[in-house]
């Protein structure tokens, strides 16, 4: 799988930038029997259906001349990475810090799976997160994803 989506995301590179975005993600997923190609994408201000829109044409032909790196057909989706995205890696933990974030972990920790709390902390041995003025810690491997929460102001 990491070679297509290492191909998918050299072809969709270029395209991308052309066009003022940014590759956030790009995944290969197989979902109820079937097979999705996403390409999320991200600006500073943000997306619109028409960035979505002309990449997706520009990028369609080129990615069917490279069909023979797909085992079966594919839905094709180019998508905002979302006001509720997944962080990725160190560069998205340093410019979200600070920020409410939802952890899911692997296996229940304390009789739960899923914490939600603001982001204080990251490194390669794991994370830390506010939960209410309390620190909480999760090491790499116990973390399955992070994501971005909306803040509700009143």
């Amino acid at each position: 799988m990491s070679h297509i989506i290492d191909t998918v995301t050299a072809l969709a590179e270029p395209i991308v930038t052309k066009n003022d975005c940014e590759i956030w993600d790009v995944e290969y997923v197989k979902e109820a029997g079937n097979w999705f190609l996403r390409i999320f994408i991200d600006r500073p201000d943000g997306i619109s259906i028409n960035h979505c829109e002309a990449i997706s044409r520009e990028l369609d032909p080129i990615l069917d001349e490279h069909e023979d790196m797909f085992h079966d057909g594919y839905t094709f989706e180019i998508s905002s990475a979302g006001v509720e995205r997944k962080l990725r890696g160190p560069s998205d933990f340093e410019r979200f810090s600070g920020r409410p974030v939802e952890v899911k972990l692997y296996k229940s920790k304390d009789g739960q799976k899923i914490f939600s709390g603001k982001l204080i902390g990251w490194d390669a041995d794991g994370l830390s997160i506010d939960i209410s003025g309390v620190l909480h810690s999760f090491s790499a491997a116990e973390v399955a994803s992070v994501r971005l929460r909306l803040e509700l102001r009143a």
